[in-house]
Parts: structure tokens; C-alpha cells; sequence
């Protein structure tokens, strides 16, 4: 089956090539990745595959117009795929729904294949038009592709499109007033969706740094050379609800390294020293976890990662509605759970740290696309980054790449019973972040799922947006999350 979405087609690396280790043939070509064919001759996808698919295209678009929102997007992903859990629970044995609880479980007669992609397809339509509401013609257009008919509504609870509707209305509607703000409920929204209503305000702003262990913001450049410097992303995503965590601060860890620490000074040094000696691999794997134009961000990736795994063992529809809920649940309460601690502690990024540390000092590193590597001072340094989103806008601790990665990466291995990963992704090294001098081609592979999360994490580092504390945090909060959410997923399939 060949990976030729075209939600990818706009950029080189964002053409996700991803395959199974054996499958298809080594391009030679350093400019594009390459699409390759996984050994799945009769496998064709089901409706649950199929919603992932289009849920990825919305989260894509999505950041083509609000640019990256991760903890926002995550939760959309994670309410999409509850619901479309429930709607599929009231046509197995023994599942429970987490929101669809009023609507009896169907006889045995009616839990047909037919019956399922049905009442999932109503429940994903119905969800994804109210959190990607400006895409609503092309999930219209899905649903047509499908053979359903997307003007219809049923109240019926006997019938699949009756129950796929009132399962998406059982979500939305138990999740309105979910700390999330999305429709401007809070006091002093003024109308304005996903307003920050917890007060925070940063110590430090873009110009003046007035305390070194709390975050600063830091000035982007846009395509025509202005200068801007975003605020704290969702600051008030603590207040969030989790589905499966009993709070936001159920697992938050211990503090960072303070600034006087042995460890704080080593792991900094580390982040210059890596940066210094970047090879061709280690910036792909940076740009590959770091994304780009239509990203699809951190849940987003994971579901790609589930959908490997879903071609990789050829699931059945049933087979995908449980992974992909037990996916993105974990993805939303790890995002939860990661900025509970980032917004606890407001720890500094390593921008401010590195050059507070190498100040005077002439370091190997990177000066920007137009000079590369190069010998500058300490107070120049900056991430391997495009000016465009230089630095994320939010504090430090713990890595939300590596919190998602590693509760994502432990939920599919406890989902699936084994380690075993195996995909790879060929692409051009720069190709993200120096395009005036492209590196070789490479390939990354991932051979476990644990590995798989402990790249994406230690990328981070690589990158020059985390020391390894908030690396090694942060995977160790996604995993007790995992755990935590696993379990709340075997509860909800009657086990």
C-alpha cells in the first residue's frame, strides 16, 4: 500500500514515507523522500483507518491556519476517537462507552461490520465538524465518499446513524465546561475561544530577562522579515479534565536541576556540544519530530505511528477503534498532564540558559540558515530552528514531545503486547531548517516502540528546546500515564 496522502504533498519531509523495514526500494534521489509500499497485498483499510486518516487531514489543516496548537489539537483528536469509541461500544459484547451511557447495547443480529462503520462514521463526522468546524464541506465530501448521507440526523438509538450522532453529541456535550475554554465560557473570554483565564503572565519578557529559571519568550520572524514574539501557549491547560487521569497533577514530577547544579551546567553544555556536531541523521531526526508546514503535532504523529501498526498487522475495524481511542486518550491527558508541570514550574528553555552559561565564550554552533555552522558567541546561540517558529512558546519542563512520546509509545506496546515497532522514514537532512544546503539522504528507523519515544525525546535535546531533565521527566510522566490510561481502557472494554 503506498503512503501518497496528499495532506503531505506541500512539503518535503511532510510526506511522512514512513514503511515496514524491508519493504520497497532505496531511492537514491537526495530531494525527495521516498514512498515506499508495505507488503499488505489484500489488506485495504477499514472505517476506523479511514476517520483516522481524514482526522489527520483536519489536524494538518489546522495548523495551516492557526498555526501549532498542540495541547488544542490533541484534545480534538482525543474527543474524536472517544466518540467514535462509543458509538462502536454499543455493538460489542462486553465494551463500556465513557459518555454514550444512556443508549442500550445492541442485540447480537444488529452488530454487523456494516452496522459499526456506520454508527463510527456519524460519530466522527458529527465531532469533527464541531472542532474543526471550517472544514465541515470536506468531512461533507468524506461522508459522501463513504456512501452516507451527511444532512441526515437520527435521534434513533436503535439505528447506527442514530447512535453515531448521539454519540459525538455525548461528548461534546460532556465536555463543554472542561477547563478548555473553547467556546469562551470562562469569565473574561469576551467571546474569544481558548482565551487564557488562569492569570499567568511570564516574569521575563521578550527583551528583558529578569530571572533566569523562568521562561522567556522569544522573537520569531515571519516569511516577510517582521518581528513577533508569541505568548504562552494555553497556559490554563492544567484545568483541563483529563479522561483517564484522576488530575492534571496526578504523576507531575519532582523540580528541575536547580541553576547552580553540577547537573544543570553538564546538561547544558551537552545541548552546545550536541548542536556543535550535528550529523546529517541527527538533523533529520530533528526535523522529523519537529515537523513543519501541516503538521499533524505530537498526537497526530502517534496516530500515524498507530496507523503503521494498523497496516503493519492488517486490524480489523474493531481492532482500530480500540487502538486509536486508547492512542489519543493517552495523547490528551499526557498533554494535560505535561503542561500541569510546565506551567507548575515555568522552567527556562535552554535559549536563555545557554547564553547566560557561554556568555563571551566563541562556540561551534548554529548561526541561522544563511550561515550554517559557524563560530559565534555564546549569547547568539539559538536553536536548530527556522526563525519562523524559532523556540516554543511555552516553558520547559517537562518535554511535551517526550511526555506524549512516551505515553503514547507504552500505551501501543501494552496495546499490542510486544516492542516490536519497525517502520522508517527516509528524508533529506535540512530540509526544514537550512534548505540552501541540503545534507544526504537518510534513513531513520524505529525499531521499538520505546525507542521510537526515546528518539523523539532525546530530538528535542538534539534541537537545542530541552536539556536531558526535561527529557528523561517527561518520558517517565508519559509512561505512569500510559499506565494510568491502560487501565482506564481495559475498564472500558468490560475487562
Amino acid at each position: 500500500m503506498n503512503i501518497n496522502s496528499s495532506r503531505w504533498s506541500t512539503f518535503v519531509l511532510l510526506l511522512l514515507a514512513f514503511s515496514f523495514i524491508a519493504c520497497g526500494e532505496k531511492s537514491q534521489n537526495k530531494e525527495e523522500p521516498v514512498q515506499k509500499s508495505v507488503e499488505a497485498n489484500t489488506w485495504e483499510g477499514n472505517r476506523a483507518y479511514a476517520i483516522g486518516e481524514i482526522a489527520l487531514e483536519a489536524t494538518a489543516r489546522d495548523t495551516e491556519r492557526n498555526s501549532p496548537r498542540p495541547t488544542i489539537t490533541s484534545r480534538y483528536l482525543g474527543l474524536i476517537f472517544t466518540a467514535v469509541f462509543d458509538a462502536w461500544s454499543r455493538y460489542d459484547e462486553s465494551a463500556i462507552p465513557v459518555y454514550l451511557t444512556e443508549i442500550e447495547r445492541q442485540e447480537a443480529l444488529q452488530r454487523t461490520e456494516e452496522n459499526k462503520a456506520i454508527a463510527i462514521s456519524y460519530a466522527a463526522f458529527h465531532t469533527l465538524k464541531e472542532y474543526y468546524y471550517a472544514d465541515s464541506t470536506y468531512f461533507k465530501e468524506q461522508m459522501n465518499q463513504f456512501g452516507l448521507d451527511p444532512s441526515l440526523i437520527s435521534l434513533d438509538p436503535n439505528t447506527p446513524e442514530g447512535i453515531g450522532y448521539l454519540a459525538a453529541r455525548a461528548v461534546i456535550e460532556a465536555r463543554k465546561n472542561d477547563g478548555a475554554n473553547q467556546y469562551a465560557e470562562a469569565p473574561g473570554s469576551n467571546g474569544m475561544p481558548y482565551f487564557d483565564y488562569s492569570g499567568y503572565f511570564p516574569v521575563n519578557d521578550a527583551d528583558q530577562l529578569t530571572d533566569l529559571e523562568r521562561w522567556q519568550p522569544k522573537y520569531f520572524e515571519t516569511l516577510e522579515g517582521e518581528r513577533f514574539a508569541p505568548g504562552c501557549l494555553t497556559p490554563f491547560w492544567p484545568q483541563v479534565k483529563p479522561i483517564s487521569l484522576d488530575s492534571a497533577s496526578e504523576f507531575r514530577p519532582g523540580p528541575p536541576p536547580s541553576l547552580d547544579s553540577p547537573q544543570l551546567i553538564r546538561e547544558v553544555e551537552e545541548v552546545v556540544e550536541l548542536q556543535a556536531g550535528l550529523t546529517d541523521m541527527q538533523k533529520a531526526l530533528v526535523e522529523f519530530m519537529r515537523d513543519g508546514p501541516k503538521s499533524v503535532q505530537q498526537a497526530g504523529h502517534w496516530l500515524l505511528f498507530a496507523q503503521e501498526v494498523s497496516r503493519r498487522d492488517q486490524n480489523s475495524l474493531d481492532e482500530d477503534v480500540k487502538m486509536y481511542f486508547l492512542n489519543q486518550v493517552t495523547a490528551m491527558d499526557a498533554f494535560i498532564a505535561s503542561w500541569d508541570s510546565k506551567m507548575y514550574y515555568d522552567f527556562a528553555r535552554p535559549y536563555a540558559l545557554v547564553h547566560a552559561q557561554f556568555e563571551g565564550d566563541s562556540i561551534q554552533a548554529w548561526a541561522g540558515p544563511e550561515a550554517g555552522m559557524t563560530t559565534i558567541l555564546g549569547e547568539e546561540w539559538r536553536p536548530y530552528s527556522p526563525a519562523a517558529f524559532l523556540c516554543p512558546p511555552f516553558p520547559s519542563y517537562v518535554s511535551g514531545h517526550s511526555c506524549v512520546s512516551g505515553a503514547c509509545a507504552e500505551a501501543l506496546k501494552l496495546f499490542t503486547g510486544s516492542e516490536e515497532f519497525g517502520a522508517e522514514v527516509e528524508l533529506v537532512a535540512g530540509a526544514l531548517t537550512h534548505p540552501e544546503s541540503l545534507g544526504d539522504t537518510v534513513k531513520i528507523v524505529f525499531p521499538t516502540f520505546t525507542e521510537t519515544a526515546e528518539m523523539a525525546g532525546f530530538s528535542r535535546v538534539l534541537g537545542g528546546y530541552h536539556i536531558q531533565a526535561d527529557n528523561v521527566a517527561g518520558l517517565r510522566l508519559g509512561r505512569d500515564v500510559a499506565h494510568k490510561s491502560f487501565a482506564f481502557f481495559q475498564k472500558h472494554l468490560g475487562k
